[in-house]
């Protein structure tokens, strides 16, 4: 009798962890910090737009990545961005002259790596 109860609690154990696996494999578990993550809205820039840059970014699991990764882009003066969690691809346009490495370097301080 021991022995059916402990399967039994193994088994539920099993169910539930497998459960959140599938979760966090879709990209809607609470990895990175995040949960129920709240879309970021897009930025809209003050000036016309003067140039377009798109950046391959690794280590993006979740909607919660992709919300870091946009609200720091978009605490920049003059960037906005949009991202493509399924591609790992991060758009930024901006209406004034900034150096690519400043897009680099902020994606990279939430340790993530930009390829290109």
């Amino acid at each position: 009798m021991p022995n059916i109860v402990i399967g039994i609690i193994l088994v539920l154990i099993l169910i539930l962890a497998i459960k959140g696996s599938v979760k966090h494999f879709k990209g809607e578990g609470g990895c990175c910090g995040g949960g129920s993550s709240v879309k970021v809205r897009d930025k809209k820039l003050e000036s016309p737009v003067i140039g377009k840059i798109t950046l391959k970014v690794e280590g993006m699991h979740c909607e919660n990545c992709a919300n870091r990764v946009k609200r720091t882009i978009n605490s920049i003066d003059g960037a906005s961005c949009k991202v493509n969690l399924r591609k790992g691809l991060v758009t930024i346009k901006y209406d004034r002259e900034i150096d690519r490495d400043v897009f680099v370097k902020a994606i990279e301080s939430l340790d993530y790596t930009v390829i290109s």
